[in-house]
């Protein structure tokens, strides 16, 4: 059967047989169906229109033979009245008629039949009219009674005419009448055949199929279809077949396939936990022993080894140092507590790294892995520890067992591996962080106590070796002179003692820098008298926190200039945070020329203001006019700016 599925019933699934000469796919038959049914529904339809056109044509021509007669009658009596013009007139019109039927209208159907008689009858017609022309056209007209006798005959050959053409029409009718008959059985055919078609090739394989479906759902997965075309319907077939093994498959086998899953399943689960509890792990320890130590607690367990260690190698990869160890023995441990590189074969060159299951064979190893053999490991497992493309050390394992590693576990133990690597780099970063900034505090230091308390000393110093000639000459005035500045020096460098342990225990907030400068008002009122006023407008985004501590260190500073020079009675700050970041310090004392010279602390303290400035991107500006204060505006740049 063509296209047909039959569910076979003894559960076999049959392959393509050799006698299927099917190779046509339900698309090409349905196709090739349907384009011949059309085909002939076309010249059908053509010939139709074809015998329809003959017949338009015809019955014009008919018409044109009608008026030809009446021409005639009316020639053969304006021939009588002797009307000269109107005969010629007439005759055009007749020349034109007998022209129209020689070659058409091109602008409607009308011409003459192409049958023989039809043509024959016209020809006669042509040649009387041409003769009868020719007889009335002459000098020597024919009687009245002759031109009567002549335009009957004439009129007879015309009636001839129309005849000859009727008789076509009516055998052109008749040929209309079997095309529609045709048609009719046409399409009664056509829809019989395309519904036989369906049957065939759609209707009827997907019953069967639909039956193969149903023994399936009532728990039948022995059907079949058999499969005997090479159609879409035949694809099916076979895709239903391959399934239905498929489910008779899984069926008898689930519970061993659902155990697999779940064992599956379960050792994945067991690898995540892992990598997560290591992830964890190595994120909240502090140092590297507690990093070693417990991560190869960890690692012996994830990997069921009866011991491990932590190998850490130098930068050059000349040797390999234990950090830590978990189950192996002590003499194994104090054996191997440093391995020069390539010495064991635990140890791995940088170039030669990888991860390795070391088979320990009694005396094959005897001068590299005695010591394992001796301690009753059978096998030794090595996985490099990098970082990128540094080795950063390695993490071994011994079991007691032979063993040998999955591609899943080595994978798991190389990931493993990468995140105590990343452990190890982070612990390093994190104390070369804090190296860097207790360097970096160190320098500040060192800043401030040079620019304030070194240069104090050292005039201190000088009037210490004046006191001393002064006391070895027995000038009492120069004396009382000296010590007089040694008490102010004192004082002033007690003073620049407690300022300087008031910045440097100055916080600020993160979110706001208004605390801190109240704060810091406050201590320079309690430490000075002065009246002090803080006012901030707009509402800005907060600054970086170390942005924040060098805005509030010239502030400081510039309360310090104050504090030394100015002789002030009140201070003002004011903070503006749009459009840009500006805090200006303004005080009424006592001034100084901006564009003439200065004190030596002067100068030491405007080039504090401006080293502090620059290392946030912004600029110092210092107005000032004698006897009427001073001005110190620092103008932070642009928020994109301040950010880089």
């Amino acid at each position: 059967m063509i296209g047909g599925l039959r569910p076979l019933r003894n559960g076999v699934s049959p392959a393509y047989s050799p006698s299927v000469r099917h190779r046509w796919s339900l698309s090409t038959k349905l196709g090739t169906i349907g384009g011949a049914l059309l085909l002939v529904a076309l010249i059908s339809i053509g010939l139709t229109l074809w015998v329809t056109w003959q017949l338009s044509g015809g019955a014009a021509s008919v018409n044109e033979a009608g008026r030809m007669r009446m021409q005639t009658w009316r020639l053969a009596q304006t021939l009588q009245s002797g009307d000269t013009a109107r005969v010629q007139a007439l005759m055009a019109e007749f020349d034109r008629s007998v022209a129209v039927l020689s070659t058409g209208d091109p602008a409607r159907p009308l011409f003459v039949p192409r049958d023989q008689h039809s043509q024959a009858a016209f020809a006669d017609v042509r040649a009387d009219w041409q003769a009868l022309r020719a007889a009335w056209t002459a000098l020597q007209r024919p009687s009245a009674a002759e031109v009567a006798q002549q335009a009957d005959a004439f009129v007879a050959r015309i009636d001839a005419f129309v005849s000859a053409i009727e008789t076509q029409l009516a055998r052109l009718t008749a040929v209309l009448n079997a095309f529609q008959f045709a048609l009719v059985a046409l399409a009664i055919a056509s829809a019989v055949t395309l519904l036989y078609a369906g049957y065939l090739f759609v209707f009827n394989p997907l019953s069967r199929l639909q039956g193969g479906l149903e023994r399936v759902e009532k728990g039948d997965l022995a059907a079949r279809v058999e499969v005997d075309s090479d159609d879409e319907f035949g694809a099916l077939a076979t895709g239903f077949n391959r399934m239905a093994e498929t489910l008779q498959g899984l069926y008898q086998n689930l519970e061993a396939k659902v155990q697999e899953k779940t064992l599956r399943l379960e050792t994945e689960y067991a690898r995540l936990a892992a990598l997560y509890e290591a992830a964890a792990f190595v994120a909240s320890a502090t140092t590297l022993d507690e990093l070693a130590q417990g991560f190869a607690r960890q690692v012996r367990r994830v990997a069921r080894a009866d011991a491990s260690a932590v190998r850490w190698s130098d930068e050059s990869n000349r040797r390999y140092l234990m950090l830590a160890s978990d189950g192996l023995p002590a003499a194994v441990a104090e054996e191997e507590q440093c391995v020069p590189t390539g010495h064991c074969l635990c140890g791995q060159p940088q170039g030669q790294a990888r991860t390795r299951v070391i088979p320990i064979v009694a005396g094959g190893h005897s001068d590299r892995l005695g010591h394992c053999e001796r301690a009753g490991f059978q096998t030794v497992v090595g996985v490099p520890v990098r970082l990128h493309e540094r080795l950063v050390g390695e993490l071994n394992l011994f079991y007691r067992t032979p063993t040998q590693l999955a591609d899943d576990d080595s994978a798991l133990l190389e990931t493993l591996a990468s995140h105590l690597a990343a452990a190890i780099e982070s612990l390093r970063a994190g104390a070369l962080e804090r190296e860097t900034a207790v360097a970096q505090e160190r320098g500040l230091l060192a800043r401030e106590l040079h620019d304030s308390i070194a240069q104090g000393l050292a005039f201190l110093k000088i009037q210490v070796s004046l006191l001393r000639g002064a006391l070895q000459r027995g000038d009492a005035v120069q004396i009382e002179r000296t010590v007089a500045e040694l008490d102010t020096g004192v004082n002033e460098s007690l003073s620049d003692v407690r300022e300087l342990l008031m910045h440097f225990r100055t916080r600020t907030n993160t979110e706001d820098i208004a605390p801190a400068l109240r704060t810091t008002l406050q201590k320079f009122e309690h430490q000075t008298g002065l009246i002090t006023h803080l006012q901030i407008d707009g509402d800005g985004l907060p600054l970086a926190a170390d942005v924040q501590v060098q805005v509030l260190h010239v502030v400081q500073e510039a309360l310090s200039n104050v504090r030394k020079h100015a002789g002030a009675r009140e201070v003002w700050v004011e903070v503006r945070q749009t459009p840009r970041w500006r805090v200006e310090v303004r005080d009424d004392g006592l001034g100084f020329d901006a564009g003439g010279p200065a004190g030596d602390e002067t100068h030491v303290g405007l080039r504090i203001m401006s080293e502090r400035a620059q290392r946030i991107g912004a600029t110092v500006q210092v107005d000032s006019v004698p006897g009427s204060g001073t001005c110190v505006v620092l103008t932070l740049p642009e928020r994109q700016r301040l950010a880089a």
